[in-house]
């Protein structure tokens, strides 16, 4: 089955889907179309998490004395979210193979996804943070009807190759040689995929400090203005020239007195439900893991609760939205804007 001269790489997709609905090919779920297609083919598969909503990594920790079929919930989106510890942006993790689904690919290595840039996006990520290199090996697992000569004209900048392909009844050794990407091009990230995947927040600011071009898609290249001071991410370990020093910070004031319902802003996140034996150096570490470090921090561990405070209401919205779910040892933490929170 190939392709006809000419397709696009929607009609390489729509041909692939096609048949294998037709044939009855894909698991669940169903229908396969606008998917990475599922199928069996007896080989057990490690593979982590997509969408980037709380980070790029995470750890999978079956409880003491799990069951199987606690075993089999680990491996689903809900054992991820049950079952597992953030790995962030610091972590120095060194991955030593990635395997990547695809709707298409070729015996060249090409590959063609389901048309989201996720995949791209998490390696080009991977190359930033230094977990990967030109050396580690990329490995696709499809079926046999999914292997198609593809154009290499339809090939960009950002996507990435495979060098090997496993099908239920070959291994195929590409010898790729194109390049892979050799890091995030910024150019080809919208503000709305900013705006839902946290840890790239934190990665563009990284590179910006760095002297990188991260201008956005449909962005003008940013040049500061003459005598205008530039921003720094506080997760870089610097303080805005307006943020109070040590001495006036509210986490070392949260031993003391805490904020006052009138000192409450909209730009103040709270963060109940901590455990007992929860630390601030937990919380701390969590919140740069998820991109969301905030200006500053007012620890309250005796009322196990926290109040975070970011420079503006938006980025205070934007942090309770990527916290939703978080965890810290088995307790599930309540985040909400603070003055919700004292509305209640």
């Amino acid at each position: 089955m190939e392709p006809r001269a000419g397709a696009s790489k929607q009609d390489i997709r729509e041909q692939i889907w096609d048949h294998m609905e037709s044939q009855n090919l894909a698991d669940f779920p169903r229908p396969v179309h606008h998917r990475i297609p599922n199928f069996k083919s007896n080989k057990t598969l490690l593979v982590p998490t997509p969408r980037l909503r709380t980070g790029l990594f995470n750890k999978i920790t079956p409880p003491p004395g799990a069951t199987k079929d606690i075993l089999r919930k680990c491996a689903t989106s809900q054992g991820v979210r049950n079952y597992s510890v953030p790995i962030g942006l610091d972590s120095r993790v060194l991955v030593d193979l990635v395997v990547v689904g695809s709707v298409a690919v070729s015996e060249k290595g090409w590959r063609i996804g389901k048309g989201e840039g996720y995949a791209d996006l998490e390696y080009a990520m991977m190359v930033s943070m230094g977990a990967v290199s030109k050396e580690t090996p990329v490995v696709t697992i499809v079926h046999d009807c999914q292997v198609v000569d593809i154009p290499e004209e339809l090939l960009e900048e950002h996507d990435i190759t495979v060098d090997y392909i496993l099908t239920p009844t070959r291994v195929i050794a590409t010898g790729c040689e194109r390049p892979q990407p050799m890091g995030i091009t910024w150019s080809k990230i919208s503000r709305e995929m900013m705006e839902k995947i946290p840890v790239l927040r934190s990665l563009r600011a990284r590179e910006q400090q760095a002297g990188k071009d991260v201008t956005l898609q449909g962005e003008h290249q940013h040049l500061p203005e003459p005598g205008r001071q530039q921003a720094v991410p506080l997760s870089a370990g610097r303080r805005p020239p307006d943020t109070p020093g040590p001495e006036a910070n509210s986490m070392e004031a949260a031993r003391g007195s805490p904020p006052g319902e009138g000192a409450l802003l909209a730009a103040d996140v709270y963060v109940g439900n901590l455990p007992r034996d929860a630390r601030v150096s937990d919380l701390k570490r969590a919140l740069r893991e998820l991109g969301s470090v905030p200006l500053r921090l007012t620890w309250q561990g005796p009322r196990r609760r926290a109040f975070l405070h970011y420079p503006d209401s938006a980025a205070a919205q934007q942090a309770v939205s990527c916290l939703q779910g978080l965890r810290l040892g088995t307790d599930t933490l309540r985040v909400a804007l603070a003055r919700q929170q004292r509305d209640k």
